[in-house]
């Protein structure tokens, strides 16, 4: 790196690269392809690109950022940053200069092109059975001849109307009853928790009760936000895991905890800070929108107003935090760990033993979760040290220890799990996919944003591409080169490319780029001497460059598709099984996946096309049935004790398994199913090619 040029990462978005010395935080983002806001042209009069700068030494990105890396405190951020947070690290982006390396986090509301997380709520089959229900009741109200307690005239009340018995109440909700009972007129809701204990008490006759099913993912977290009482979603709300900035996959962030004392605190505590905002944005949703109010004469300097605009004949809920009386939440062990605080250092060793295994109710108030002050938050349980209450998550969602089909359930994220059988045996395993299919370790990945390839096609006799990008509907070949605006590949374009390229010819199947290519797409970088596709050129593209896939991030992808391919088989060989009865992908691949690409790259084991299926956010929607239905809690336990985890890299042959799966579609195995979807001369190459050795396959 050049003494005149410093590293900076952007965060959550992964983007990174070396910029100019002297230029602005606004000015790199634009560089690296980042969007954030700023709305006033840089005037510095907004104060919508607001960033945070982190403090401290990152080892997975071998850079020490701090904010003595930045020009001093600027007079115009003080309109806009308290000095609570300036010691956090706040600046506005378009005063902040770079001076050295820095990792800079863009918060939620400073990012102008959103990520779409794709964690929408599937219609499946759950029974309603809360662990939260309300009861009415009438109370008697006490005289001097029966001056018994508040508690206990509910508690007579609840029996008699009711049938519950043996009731408890927390020391928070206690000091909601006098008043509720008063101001009710001695008429009162109670909100029961599994039928014991009473965590809230409301005046006069209320018939709502509210939770949220939170999915914590090691790069995205979702919350469904639900009508406990008629099951209904009410909203999906989701962000990038605010942790990403400590690194892109679980490991990183066990590191990270191993080396700064504080680690495990602060990531914890970024995390609660997460879901505390997703509760937020939640609440925030049953509330009109509000517009700017025009200003009078004479007040153009004043602070800016907003009312509510309400939609004409829409009802709005109008929620508080209080109103939010149950949680469950399920996240891969790792994420469990961080966020209890609990050290997940040994999780990271073999044998990778988890601190325990079962599920947990807790306070939500103990973890700093801002919801009505008893409510508790259930933790689903984990199976092993790699597949955590995430897993836990797709299997009740996706019930395949009910039926007698083989169902092979591929949950692909930062890490695969994999989960294979039936009501009669089930075994689970994880895979090291790496962050390279959410678009990290890629020389143009990104996240799926506005501008992120999300679709690729390329043609096999001129090897022309047409792709399309987030935020625009129409094509590359039905629209002008300046309306694309592509700033690099997202997930789901990554599995396209990697097929598109070996189906067209582009690369072989061992992953090397063709010695005979069909058009200048194909050229070696000037820089690195390295091969590489372009597959937008620069002037389709809003970051000044042409967008290209190189030798290296097609060995990046070939590293994820051949850990869960060979996952895939060494668990079918262990079932004694042929083939599974269908193929499940979930997570958000599972709802933007072209199943055709995904046999053609090798995802997974030859079948047939009908019988691969997507599942969606299956995990998200395992921790909304657990929300909704007790019994799902008990089959969590259930689940996490029954299913017999395999530990795949002590197979003896896993090692010669992962390298024959690192090639399209396979080495050696055969996949008649791709017979008319890609040419013969293509599919059936020389079977005994062996993966080149290169310096990018380490």
């Amino acid at each position: 790196m050049s003494e005149d040029t410093a590293t900076i990462i952007f965060q959550p978005s992964g983007q990174r690269g070396e910029v100019p010395k002297g230029i602005t935080l606004i000015e790199a983002s634009r560089k690296l392809g980042v969007d954030i806001e700023a709305l006033c042209g840089e005037k510095k009069v907004c104060g919508k690109c607001i960033i945070r700068i982190e403090e401290g030494h990152y080892e997975k990105y071998n850079i020490t950022s701090s904010m003595g890396h930045t020009n001093e405190w600027q007079e115009e951020e003080d309109k806009f940053i308290n000095a609570e947070n300036k010691a956090k690290g706040y600046r506005l982006g378009c005063v902040t200069k770079v001076e050295g390396d820095m990792l800079v986090f863009v918060p939620e509301e400073s990012r102008a092109g959103k990520q779409v997380v794709s964690k929408a709520a599937r219609d499946i089959p759950i029974d309603w059975n809360p662990a939260v229900r309300v009861y009415y009741a009438q109370v008697d109200p006490p005289t001097f001849e029966e001056p018994l307690g508040d508690f206990e005239r509910v508690c007579n009340a609840l029996e008699r109307e009711h049938g519950l018995t043996n009731l408890t109440a927390d020391l928070f909700a206690l000091r909601q009853l006098p008043h509720a009972l008063r101001n009710g007129d001695w008429s009162v809701t109670v909100s029961v928790w599994n039928n014991k204990e009473v965590i809230r008490f409301r005046p006069g006759k209320q018939e709502k009760t509210y939770g949220i099913a939170f999915d914590i993912g090691t790069t995205t977290c979702a919350g469904y936000f639900c009508d406990l009482t008629t099951m209904e979603v009410l909203d999906t709300v989701s962000m990038m895991n605010p942790q990403c900035k400590y690194g892109e996959d679980v490991m990183a962030r066990i590191t990270f905890h191993m080396m700064n004392e504080d680690g495990l605190q602060r990531m914890s505590e970024d995390l609660i800070e997460g879901i505390n905002e997703l509760i937020d944005k939640a609440i925030a949703g049953t509330y009109p929108p509000k517009k700017k109010k025009k200003k009078k004469k004479g007040q153009k300097d004043a602070p800016d107003e907003y009312v509510e605009a309400p939609e004409e004949g829409k009802t709005y809920l109008r929620l508080t935090r209080d109103d939010i009386e149950d949680l469950t939440l399920g996240g891969n062990t790792a994420m469990h760990h961080i966020l209890l605080q609990l050290d997940p250092e040994f999780v990271g060793l073999a044998p990778f033993p988890p601190v325990l295994h079962h599920s947990m109710n807790i306070k939500c108030r103990d973890i700093g979760i801002n919801i009505t002050p008893s409510a508790y938050v259930f933790v689903l349980s984990i199976e092993a040290g790699f597949v955590g209450a995430d897993n836990v998550g797709v299997l009740l969602a996706e019930e395949p220890y009910k039926g007698e089909q083989n169902q092979l359930i591929i949950d692909i994220g930062t890490n695969g799990e994999l989960v294979l059988g039936n009501r009669h045996k089930l075994i689970s395993s994880s895979c090291a996919t790496g962050p390279a299919l959410e678009g990290a370790q890629l020389s143009f990945g990104m996240r799926a944003a506005p501008g992120a390839i999300e679709r690729i096609e390329i043609d096999p006799e001129t090897h022309e591409v047409n792709y399309k990008v987030i935020g625009r509907d129409a094509f590359r070949k039905f629209s002008k080169p300046e309306e694309m605006q592509a700033k690099g590949i997202c997930g789901s374009g990554i599995l396209d490319v990697l097929a598109e390229l070996y189906r067209s010819g582009v690369i072989t199947k061992t992953g090397v780029f063709a010695k005979e290519q069909k058009s200048n797409r194909s050229r070696r970088n000037p820089d690195t001497k390295m091969p590489e596709f372009v597959l937008a050129w620069k002037e389709e593209s809003s970051i000044e460059k042409d967008i290209v896939i190189t030798q290296k991030d097609v060995r990046q992808i070939q590293l994820a598709k051949g850990a869960l391919y060979a996952g895939c088989k060494l668990m079918v060989r262990r079932m004694g099984l042929e083939n599974p009865d269908c193929v499940k992908i979930a997570g958000a691949f599972g709802t933007h996946v072209d199943r055709e690409k995904a046999l053609i790259m090798g995802l997974f084991p030859d079948c047939p096309i009908d019988m691969i299926q997507g599942v969606g956010n299956a995990a998200g929607d395992g921790c909304r049935a657990a929300l909704l239905d007790v019994k799902k809690r008990i089959e969590s336990d259930w689940c996490s004790r029954n299913v017999e985890y395999i530990e795949l890299t002590v197979e003896s042959d896993f090692q010669q398994q992962f390298m024959e799966a690192m090639q399209l579609p396979h080495m050696t195995d055969e996949f008649p199913h791709l017979e008319g979807l890609v040419a013969p001369e293509i599919l059936h190459q020389m079977k005994d090619q062996i993966v080149p050795k290169d310096t990018h396959m380490k």
